[in-house]
């Protein structure tokens, strides 16, 4: 897209329409010539992601398409501006809805959090398979899952994603991701995959259930409370996971419902990636705790095709293959689904706080950090 064209879609950005901000800068809400409302996130100098995150987020949204994940309509890459444009998200991020102090925001009944959870799980699974390769995101989070007008999940902010399966013989020692979800294992095979992502997805779970952010920044926070994860399942393992349950959703939950959503958290965050669940088996076990609180526990595998959820396995958009200054519009094509008529909107917000960019890093000391962190 010209810059021109994204400047009167942001009205230059007007800081009237900025929606958020974060690790790569900030977005602002902004309206396209056809009436269509997007998101514009336009890198900053001195944030921690820069071209090497905008070209990968270009490119892996330039190949895949799915109702559950975001869709990138545009890029601008002109000189010092590199611009994102989404689709927009009218109801924010998933966290937003968990434990936001904010009096405007709308707090998520426990079969919303269920149908969340299952649109996130499907989108995740497309990703770790609809594509050649497949794609690791890296970065699974709550502030990375976004609610469209009908509160239907897409997850978002691919910038530190890897395509393809890791190679066995590579070792990496540079960890990106957010304190509070990065996956134990990395630390003892320096290697992510997808079952990182799965791990990740499981503090998710426990925060949906729990109201209660990864990490815990207060002094008033007990040693161990301030690591969901380990909080969490130190209660689960005691089997009283109910007693840490949002209070707020407590009395509408269905008992079996909780016991299975929370052994599908358990699973997901065992210390081992090969002992942990695929994302299809995440969305099955979430698609059965969602039958059992609604009374109707006709449990049945679904298949491949349902959860892609009219995705395509093909490559549905051109791939990019350079960043000149630029225009560029990803090629509208249709998702094949009934309900895409909320498609049209996007992302009201981007946080990348606790993010992590280490070099060399050990578990004791990213570890050791949160504590540390969080006893501030």
């Amino acid at each position: 897209m010209p810059l021109s064209e994204i400047l009167a879609v942001t009205d230059n950005f007007n800081p009237k329409l900025l929606i958020g901000s974060g690790g790569f800068g900030k977005v602002y809400e902004g309206k396209l010539a056809n009436g269509v409302t997007v998101a514009v996130k336009r890198s900053e100098s001195g944030h921690g992601q820069g071209r090497p995150e905008f070209q990968t987020e270009v490119l892996v949204l330039s190949k895949i398409r799915h109702r559950h994940l975001v869709s990138l309509i545009g890029y601008c890459d002109d000189g010092a501006e590199m611009i994102l444009v989404y689709e927009f998200m009218k109801n924010g991020t998933l966290r937003d809805h968990l434990y936001s102090m904010a009096s405007t925001t709308t707090m998520l009944n426990w079969k919303q959090r269920l149908e969340i959870c299952i649109g996130s799980a499907k989108g995740l699974h497309y990703l770790h398979t609809g594509s050649d390769g497949g794609i690791i995101h890296r970065d699974v989070k709550s502030t990375n899952i976004l609610l469209d007008e009908n509160y239907v999940a897409k997850v978002a902010d691919f910038g530190l994603s890897q395509a393809g399966l890791p190679d066995p013989d590579h070792h990496s020692m540079a960890l990106k991701g957010s304190f509070g979800y990065l996956d134990p294992e990395f630390f003892r095979t320096f290697q992510l995959t997808d079952k990182s992502d799965v791990y990740s997805f499981g503090v998710v779970l426990l925060e949906v259930v729990c109201a209660r952010p990864a990490i815990v920044n207060s002094t008033a926070a007990r040693r161990e409370e301030i690591n969901l994860a380990e909080w969490g399942m130190a209660w689960q393992k005691k089997g009283e996971i109910e007693k840490i349950v949002d209070p707020s959703i407590l009395g509408e939950m269905n008992p079996s419902s909780l016991r299975k959503f929370a052994e599908v958290a358990e699973k997901c965050l065992r210390p081992d990636g090969v002992d942990r669940p695929t994302m299809l088996d995440v969305c099955w076990d979430l698609e059965y705790a969602l039958q059992l609180q609604q009374g109707t526990p006709a449990r049945r595998e679904p298949s491949e095709d349902s959860m892609m959820d009219d995705a395509s396995s093909n490559i549905l958009r051109p791939i990019v293959s350079g960043f000149r200054d630029t225009s560029f519009i990803v090629g509208e094509e249709d998702d094949d689904d009934d309900d895409d008529d909320d498609d049209d909107e996007m992302s009201a917000g981007d946080d990348s706080a606790g993010d992590v960019d280490a070099t060399a890093t050990d578990s004791g000391s990213v570890f050791s950090q949160h504590r540390v962190d969080g006893a501030r």
